[in-house]
């Protein structure tokens, strides 16, 4: 009976640890009924979303005090949140910023200092994002033209390429720093696409590094692929966007894979985790435009997933979900990315 109690006690104090450590970032572009609609959430649809966040008492935060949170492994209050936006669109003044003043949220803004330089008119100027910055927003690092980091050009050597894009990374961070006074080693990556090159490299210079990739984050979670959930176009429906504001993040030990950009195909997935507070029977992935995925678990802890078959070319995932034991109605969430080449 001891020893059941104990076992019971200890479970919860596990539970309750796991979830004081999780947060979730939302990734916006657009704010607008205008554009692309793939990117893109009109102004009462977002308005809708904030409301939701108010009403049900999220705690929602600055990027920076989430990470630096996580990253201390100090203890976040349930249901926190961080709001982003890429890109720094005109409309992201004209129609979000109002918005987020009103509900009084703070939100953070990636850039492309080239872009901004260059006068593009579909981005914001410097004198936008500093009054946004003196506002409260985050304004942090996107590259400086959007460019894909782990593409080598033509005829480039590894080394070459290396020195490229850590020119790239520090010049676009230093003038986010000359014209807004920001210094945030924030790094989203342009089209969300990423490597283990351009992680190591995003590492060696002390960067963070965040994705488009859905998923929930906690302290166990790697800074140099931090998840978001995209809120916009398809994904701007409220109900699925319920589930995933109430996610959690797996406690992962191990990522076992080729590579995230690969010419594997299918390409396959190891993950070991701290289990816990999910079953193995109902662990779940899911491939973009194939349907389930194949699971082997290898032991108690450590699951192989597989493809039935070849991908498509270009961008896809696999989303791996299981409910929580203690929660019911929480799901644990990761998503792998690929690019297949």
């Amino acid at each position: 009976m001891f020893k059941k109690l104990f076992h019971l006690v200890l479970f919860t104090l596990i539970c309750v640890s796991v979830r004081a450590h999780a947060a979730v970032i939302l990734q916006y572009h657009h704010v607008s009924e205008t554009l692309p609609a793939v990117t893109s959430v009109s102004a009462n649809t977002f308005t809708k979303h904030m409301s939701y966040l108010k009403e049900h008492n999220f705690n929602v935060i600055p990027l920076n005090e989430l990470i630096t949170a996580l990253e201390q492994g100090k203890n976040l209050p349930e249901k926190t949140v961080a709001i982003t936006f890429d890109d720094g669109y005109n409309n992201n003044y004209e129609q979000a910023a109002p918005i987020l003043e009103k509900f009084a949220y703070p939100y953070t803004i990636f850039v492309n200092p080239r872009l901004i330089d260059e006068g593009k008119g579909y981005v914001m100027g410097w004198d936008k994002l500093k009054e946004l910055a003196g506002k409260g927003a985050l304004i942090a690092n996107h590259t400086a033209q959007h460019d894909y980091l782990h593409i080598k050009l033509e005829g480039e050597s590894d080394e070459q390429w290396h020195a490229r894009i850590k020119q790239d990374i520090l010049n676009s961070h230093k003038r986010i720093k000359e014209k807004v006074g920001h210094d945030y080693k924030y790094l989203a990556y342009p089209y969300g696409e990423f490597n283990k090159k351009l992680q190591a490299l995003v590492k060696e210079l002390g960067f963070i590094g965040i994705g488009q990739h859905s998923g929930a984050v906690n302290k166990d979670s790697d800074f140099t692929r931090l998840p978001r959930f995209p809120a916009s176009g398809f994904y701007s429906k409220l109900d699925t966007l319920i589930t995933k504001l109430n996610s959690r993040a797996f406690n992962i030990k191990k990522l076992d894979y080729q590579d995230s950009v690969t010419e594997q195909n299918p390409p396959t997935l190891k993950i070991e985790f701290e289990m816990g507070d999910f079953h193995k029977s109902q662990f779940a992935c899911y491939v973009s435009s194939v349907g389930q995925a194949k699971l082997t678990w290898i032991n108690d802890s450590t699951v192989q997933i597989d493809s039935p078959k070849a991908l498509n070319k270009g961008r896809s995932r696999f989303n791996c979900t299981a409910p929580s034991i203690a929660h019911a109605g929480s799901y644990y969430w990761f998503s792998q990315p690929w690019v297949i080449q």
